[in-house]
Parts: structure tokens; C-alpha cells; sequence
């Protein structure tokens, strides 16, 4: 027993008990299994990151203020489809999904509302966002700019990963090698201008959405990390510059023990390919830091009370795993945008977590158990072996050019939908236990919004100095001809007051766009 962190007592006179260190090591020490850091939960607690975004920048902006006072330390940013489409509002694609699944942003003028009265120094912001992850990227870095924040004071996370919308989700614009290109210029721009900003966070719960099993998450999502680690060293960074900033994503369903094992073991198969493969000298680089979400795929429209029981259980797997931080989802969102009630709801669930269950008490409370323990080492050994079936057939990034990781994932997605339909699989309120539907309501949101933020868009365009906007997009056009760094650029036309939507078009001119190999 690791005496040295046994610190405190249960209020029935307990003392609360260190780790044990079997046949590997202890938390805070290579390959990280049991956590990364020492003392885990004692020393820190995970970030409470709820993810909110919807119909307009100022509802969006009040949704974040009040997660703000009711004790969330972070932001997070849901963007509707057409701006994670990298299209404006006005455009004919954008018809009937603005501001439906996230909040619309345009231009600058919407980023500053979005973030009004709110100081980007003390708070952290992750943004969901992947095709034009560059784009929003250098909108946050205006905004911040105008508030007179320090570059080096910014801390949050763009998802930026790509391959996984090649694979899963379908929401890129550009061919893969492009795609990858921004992703790089992205991670070796923040290196040098962010240092502590996250550049990527890799991202399995959209894989474990759309159909796969734990083991195929942990080994999709840690191979599509490794295509990230060639290609920015390909394009001339060293690993260091760039690994220590790398951060995942991963979803948390409802079988605990596999959920706990699944991001024991994703710890484990990081640090050593990073460490066999690329030799870093920063023990930071070979430590996987992640961000959970309880399974949006688990939560039922029949009997939405029953959601908040699901989302807590996997609350607690996400923490007994070692999560960095966490969103817990709302009871209503199999309905629609959650309301405030629920949202709040979803945020008190974690809150009561970490202060009332004593499980923060704890350094990998779940260590030494012969379950815990053995499925670790399974999935470990499951997720190298399909590792391996992916890379004899070239890697991540060509898998993701014939469709394998596409194939695996709709495979396990059939298998699982039919055990649902037989019964095998027992989802509560589903299959079984049926009863007369709760009769609850979701957000309804107001479809003027959507024309307003049509209008201001052209309100907007109509004010600004177009010729300002036509040199900034035309410096960009040439930079893509080029092998600079596009960030510069596109933080250039986004404060010259370029739209999301001009830019990218700019972009997708220059690279083209792609059809995955299912033709979707």
C-alpha cells in the first residue's frame, strides 16, 4: 500500500485507503493506466465542461452565464450544422438548420456577442468544431485580441479532428489531405502562439455514436491519434512540440466496469505507441488527457425521467476511469434542446458527484479488482490487434480512403440495433417496462430567430469595407497555392471582417471537396 496517499477519513472513522501497485505502477506514473496524475481527484478535480449552444449568440451567451453562476468552470460550444459546415446562415444549404442543433456563427460580430461579458483569461472553452475548426479557431483569437487577453493566457480545446466526420459523422467539406493540412497548420500555429491551448481533441464518442463497441472506440479513436502524430511530423514538428497538447474524446454508456476499463486501457495502448514509435523526451507527450460525455445513443424518448438515472451511472464510470472532465447530458435531449431545468438538472448530477459520493476520496478506487484488472488487459489486447488489421492496409488515413473503419463501425451498429429489436439487449421504457409515455416538454425555439440572424448577416456585410474583406480573401486564396501556415491569414480576413462562410469557400475553391467511398 502506497501510504503516502492515504490522506483523510469517511465520517464513519474510515481512512481512506492508497493505491496498490501490482504488476504495473501507480497513478501518475508510465503507462498511466491507473491515472495521470499522482494524487488524481485529491489534487484536482475534473472540469465540469457542460456543451450548450443554440438558436442565437445572445441566448447562447446567457445559456453560459447561467452554467457560469451555477458553479461550471468551463465553456463549451455547440455550433448549428451549417456554421460546422462552414456555410453562413443566408446560404441555400443553411435553409430550415439555422441555429437548430447549436448557435449560428457568421462573423466576428457574432463571437464577441457570444462571448460578451464574459473574460476569455478565466475561463477554459472547447469548441466542437472540425472542417473549419481554423476558422472559428481565429474568431475565438479576434475576440480575445479586442478584449486585450494575452495569446498565452487562452486555454481550451478545438476539436479539429477530421477523420473521425470521414468515418462517422459526414460533417467535412475538403479531401482528406487538405483536411489534414489545416488540422497541422492549426497544431503547429497554437504550439507557437497558444502554448496552452489544446489543438486537437480526438474524438471516439461520435465512432461509439454512430454504432461501435468499446474495444473498436479505443482502437479507431488511438489509431486516428497516431495519423495526427505522422502527419504534423511530416510537416515538419517535432513531437514535442505538439503531443503535450493532444487531448481525446471519448463517450461513456451504460456497462460500468467495461466503460472504466475501456478508458484504463486507452491510457495504456497511448503511451506506448506514442512512446515506441516516436521516442519523446516530454513525459507529457505519451499521457492521455481526456474529455468524457455520457451516450447521447443511450438516452430513450420513452420515460425521459429514467435518462437522468442512465446519465448518472455513466457519470460515475467517466470519473471511476479517470476523466479530466465531463458532460453529463440532459434528460430531455432524446426530445429536443434541453431547458434550463435540465441542463441545470445534468450539471447538478456531476456536482453531487464529486462532493457528495466521496469517490474524489480516492486514487483509482477500482484498482486491484480481478474484474477491473482482467478487462483492462482484454481490451488492451483487442484494441492492438484491430490496430494492427487497420495498419497492415496502411493506416488510419488510408482506411479512411476504402471505407474499413466505415464498414466496422455499421457492422456493430446492425448488430446492436438487432439485439434491441429481439430483446436480448433490455432497454428500460424500450422493450421492457413499458408504460404510458411521460408527458414532458423540450425547448421550442422561436423560427424567427433564424430569419433574424439572416438579417443581421446581411446587416453586417452591408456595413464593412468590402474592399478590405476582397484583399484579405484573395491573400488567403494565394496562401493555400503555398505551403505557408494558413492561420495567420485566416485570422486576418476573419478580423477584416470575412464571413465563415467566405472563407471556407475560399478554401474549398483551393482543395476541392470529397465523397466517401459509401457515396454519402
Amino acid at each position: 500500500m502506497d501510504s503516502d496517499q492515504s490522506e483523510g477519513r469517511t465520517l464513519g472513522g474510515i481512512d481512506f485507503p492508497g493505491v496498490p501497485i501490482s504488476n504495473d505502477s501507480a497513478s501518475g506514473s508510465p503507462p498511466y493506466t491507473r491515472g495521470i496524475h499522482e494524487k488524481m481527484y485529491r489534487s484536482r478535480r475534473w472540469t465540469m465542461r457542460q456543451y450548450a449552444g443554440f438558436s442565437t449568440a445572445e441566448a447562447t451567451n446567457e445559456r453560459f452565464k447561467l452554467l457560469l453562476e451555477e458553479g461550471q468552470k468551463g465553456l463549451s460550444v455547440a455550433f448549428d450544422l451549417p456554421t460546422q459546415l462552414g456555410l453562413d446562415s443566408d446560404n441555400v444549404r443553411s435553409l430550415g438548420e439555422v441555429g437548430k442543433v447549436g448557435v449560428p456563427i457568421d462573423s466576428i460580430s457574432d463571437m464577441r456577442v457570444l462571448f460578451d461579458g464574459i473574460d476569455l483569461s478565466t475561463v477554459s472553452t472547447s469548441m466542437t468544431i472540425n472542417a473549419p475548426a481554423t476558422t472559428l479557431l481565429a474568431l475565438y483569437v479576434a475576440v480575445a485580441d479586442e478584449q486585450g487577453v494575452d495569446r498565452k493566457d487562452l486555454r481550451g480545446t478545438v476539436q479539429n479532428d477530421i477523420l473521425k466526420e470521414y468515418i462517422a459523422r459526414g460533417l467535412y467539406i475538403y479531401p482528406p489531405e487538405a483536411s489534414m493540412r489545416l488540422t497541422s497548420d492549426l497544431m503547429k500555429w497554437c504550439s507557437e502562439n497558444v502554448p496552452s491551448w489544446n489543438t486537437i481533441s480526438v474524438s471516439g464518442y461520435h465512432m461509439r455514436e454512430a454504432g461501435c463497441t468499446a474495444v473498436e472506440e479505443v482502437a479507431l479513436t488511438v489509431l486516428n491519434g497516431i495519423e495526427y502524430v505522422k502527419n504534423a511530423i511530416d510537416r515538419g514538428m517535432s513531437v514535442d512540440d505538439f503531443a503535450p497538447r493532444i487531448s481525446f474524446f471519448f463517450a461513456c454508456q451504460n456497462n460500468i466496469l467495461e466503460e472504466v476499463s475501456k478508458f484504463r486501457a486507452a491510457r495504456e495502448i497511448w503511451y506506448e505507441l506514442i512512446t515506441n514509435r516516436f521516442e519523446p523526451k516530454n513525459p507529457k507527450s505519451a499521457m492521455l488527457r481526456f474529455h468524457t460525455q455520457t451516450a447521447g445513443a443511450t438516452l430513450t424518448a420513452q420515460q425521459p425521467f429514467n435518462n437522468i438515472v442512465r446519465v448518472s451511472y455513466q457519470a460515475l464510470s467517466a470519473v471511476l476511469g479517470g476523466t479530466q472532465s465531463l458532460h453529463t447530458n440532459s434528460y430531455d435531449e432524446a426530445i429536443g434542446l434541453p431547458t434550463d431545468e435540465a441542463v441545470t438538472i445534468a450539471l447538478r448530477t456531476q456536482q453531487i458527484l464529486a462532493s457528495e459520493t466521496g469517490v474524489t476520496n480516492y486514487v483509482d478506487p477500482l484498482a486491484g479488482s480481478y474484474v477491473i484488472e482482467e478487462m483492462t488487459a482484454d481490451i488492451v489486447k483487442k484494441s492492438f490487434e484491430l490496430i494492427e488489421i487497420i495498419e497492415s492496409h496502411g493506416g488510419a488515413l488510408s482506411g479512411v480512403r476504402s471505407g474499413i473503419q466505415q464498414r466496422i463501425i455499421h457492422e456493430s451498429a446492425w448488430k446492436h440495433l438487432n439485439s434491441i429489436e429481439e430483446g436480448s439487449m433490455k432497454v428500460i421504457g424500450v422493450n421492457v417496462n413499458q408504460q404510458e409515455e411521460d408527458s414532458i416538454e423540450g425547448q421550442i425555439l422561436d423560427s424567427r430567430l433564424s430569419e433574424n440572424q439572416v438579417l443581421s448577416l446581411k446587416k453586417f456585410r452591408s456595413e464593412r469595407n468590402n474592399e478590405y474583406v476582397k484583399e484579405s480573401l484573395e491573400k488567403l486564396r494565394k496562401a493555400c497555392q503555398s505551403d505557408d501556415n494558413l492561420m495567420d491569414f485566416i485570422i486576418d480576413a476573419v478580423k477584416s471582417n470575412c464571413t465563415v462562410g467566405e472563407i471556407n469557400q475560399v478554401l474549398s475553391d483551393s482543395f476541392g471537396t470529397w465523397v466517401s467511398p459509401s457515396g454519402v
